[in-house]
């Protein structure tokens, strides 16, 4: 899946699908797409990442108390 990174507009290619959906993991697995040559995987946090759209990540898959009332 493609995903935005906000910050510099690149797009990644997210390598771990589990940890991305996980409300309880801050840190996602992901290769920069800008290049000609396919990066490293890193971990970046999942706050950073959008849609290709701009549209944000749902909250089920950022918070895992999103259905909890303050």
């Amino acid at each position: 899946m493609f995903l935005k990174e906000m910050r510099s507009g690149d797009l990644v290619d997210v390598v771990d699908m589990s940890s991305l959906v996980n409300p309880f993991t801050q840190h996602v697995t992901v290769q920069y797409q800008s290049g000609e040559d396919l990066a490293d995987p890193v971990a970046i946090d999942k706050q950073q990442l959008a849609f290709p759209s701009g549209e944000d990540l749902p909250e089920c898959w950022i918070n895992g108390y999103y259905r909890m009332k303050p």
